[in-house]
Order: structure tokens, then sequence, then C-alpha cells
């Protein structure tokens, strides 16, 4: 066994299911090649996703490893210990693959066998309108600075664990993933790199990956993503980037901004100058991307909800953590 897809999932039935029928119409590469798995590492607190696996044993290899309420890093680690493939390759539940996601992966690995990788993600053409607009808001770079795969990095790069594949020995050799609840993907790439290893983004090998559907769901996720952050950091110094900041930065600015209407005009106006630029620049650049004018605007509101939940979360994890003096930062609560 060459690739074990390692899947952790808590309910969500249509989505599996998405997943599970992209997988069916992977292109399998014809040289080299020493087939695949799917491990479902299961948190469910019933057996909700049972009988939708079982419809796929006749067409996939498949092991469905179900224990109630068990978190993401237990997941992903229970998954792999399971796993019989040379390559771990994480993903998230809520991830469609392209049919040629595997042939990539598989190319890059016969050619350079890198210890540790992963792609980007990308919106279907199905998607909803505010699905794609998310995803624009969280691959831009005016809102990320292209630091989730995008195909310059400003840095080394850290695979996310809704795309990453990782050697198994390398996995056991930095011991898997941590306590960490979120940003536990970032925290495990890092100790990676930590060890000598070098990480590669694989362009090609992106996923499409549907995210949260809802503003409130969406703003509550990028919240815990900002306050994993600082924990990351606590544990990491180093690891901390300019890009980082800037959520935190566009939060107090736009406080700020709007907070002068009542002290000055004239910054005030610079404000209102300065932050339409920028809105339209976002608007512009989705538009002519998603070909949408209604994305276009979308994405102004879910990039305000990016970078604002973002950086409420890691200022206030920040003050949590190193003003009131606490030795765990904010309680994150389910991952991503």
């Amino acid at each position: 066994m060459q690739y074990s897809f390692v899947i952790p999932t808590f309910n969500r039935p249509d989505e599996v299911t998405e997943l599970l029928e992209s997988a069916c119409i992977l292109d399998i590469p014809k040289e080299n090649f020493g087939g695949f798995e799917i491990i479902f590492a299961d948190g469910s607190p019933t057996d909700i996703l049972k009988p939708i696996i079982e419809k796929y044993t006749q067409k996939l290899n498949i092991q469905h490893l179900h224990k109630p309420k068990l978190a993401i890093s237990p997941s992903r680690n229970l998954g792999a210990e399971n796993a019989k493939g040379e390559y771990l390759i994480f993903l998230d539940s809520d991830v469609i693959l392209p049919e040629g996601y595997l042939l990539a992966i598989h190319n890059e690995v016969s050619k350079s066998q890198p210890a540790c990788f992963g792609g980007p993600d990308a919106a279907h053409k199905d998607f909803t309108p505010l699905q794609k607009a998310i995803s624009f808001s969280m691959t831009s770079y005016f809102t990320t600075g292209g630091i989730r795969g995008g195909k310059k990095q400003i840095h080394k790069y850290n695979p996310r664990g809704f795309n990453m594949g990782i050697k198994k020995t390398v996995f056991e050799e930095v011991d898997g993933y941590s306590d960490f609840v979120c940003g536990e993907d970032i925290e495990l790439s890092i100790r990676i790199i930590n060890k000598g290893y070098e990480t590669k983004l694989i362009p090609d090998a992106f996923v499409y990956h549907k995210r949260r559907n809802t503003l409130k769901s969406f703003f509550r996720q990028v919240y815990r993503f900002g306050a994993a952050r600082v924990n990351i950091f606590s544990r990491h110094p180093k690891e901390l980037k300019i890009t980082h900041l800037f959520p935190s930065a566009f939060f107090l600015f736009l406080v700020l901004g709007l907070l002068s209407s009542l002290v000055n005009e004239t910054i005030f106006e610079l404000f209102l100058m300065f932050i339409s630029i920028y809105f339209f620049a976002i608007f512009i650049n989705s538009t002519l991307q998603n070909r949408s004018l209604q994305v276009g605007f979308l994405s102004i509101i879910t990039s305000v909800f990016q970078l604002c939940g973002y950086g409420l979360g890691f200022i206030n994890n920040w003050f949590t953590l190193f003003i009131l003096g606490k030795k765990e930062g904010l309680s994150l609560g389910a991952s991503k």
C-alpha cells in the first residue's frame, strides 16, 4: 500500500458521500503505483456514517474506525496508527477531490519523495456564491498573503490538515499530532521542519474545500484560527510572521477608523478613502477570478468577517495568555 487517506469526521453524512464519490473517479497512476486506502476516523456520537461508508466498500478500500466523541487530533493519530500506506494523506471531510489529484501527488512523490507535502484549496464551480466568497477570502493575497498554499511562498510552507501528505515514518518520528485542538496541522508542520525535513507545495494537488456555509459559522472558525496562532507562538516563538499580524492590525484600523468619525472629520475621510480602495481591490479581484459580481460583492463581506474574526481571536487570546498570565490559551472548541 502506497497511500493512506486519513479523514477525521464528525457526522456530516452528505459531505462524506461527496468525498467518496470523488474518490471513486480519481485518475489512477499507471507506473509504480502501490494503491491507496481510505481511513475514516469517525468521532460521530452515533453510527450515522456506517451505512454510507458501507455502500462504497465494493468500490474502494475503506477502513471505518468509529469512536464516539473522538477529537480531531486523536482521530488523525488513530487513523495513522491503522494505516498501511507509506504516505499518509490527511484530508478534511468537507473536501472534494478533483480527478487529477492523486496523479499530481504520485508524479511528485515518484520524482522527489518528499517527507511532507501539501496542496492548495479551491472553490468548485457548483459551490454557492457564499462558499466561493469564503474560499476567496481564505486564499487571497489581499487577506492571507497567500500563506495557505499560494504558488509563491513568503516563508517556509506549512501544509494544512485539509490537504497534507506525510511519510508515515516521519509522522511517527515527530510523534504525530499534538494536543492542539485547532492549528494542530500547522504545529505538526513546524515540528517536521524543525526536525530538518523540507515541506513541499504541489500546486496541482488542490482540493475543492467546502468550508462553512454561513457567516456566523465562518466567523467562529476564523476566530479559532486567530486564537490558535497565539498558542502556536507560545510553543514555537520563531513562527510568528508579519502576515499573521495583519488581521489584528486590520481589526484595530477598522475600529479606530470608525471611531475617528466622532473626533476628526479629516482623519475619518482618509480612513474611508483607504478602506474603500482596499474593498474595491477585493471586489475587482474576486469578480474577475470567479466571474461573478455577486461573489465579488460577497467577498468584501467575507473578507471583513475573515480578518476581524481572526484578528479578534488573536488579540483576545494574546491578552488571555500574556497579559492575564494564564498557562493555556482560550478553549478553542471543536476543530475545523
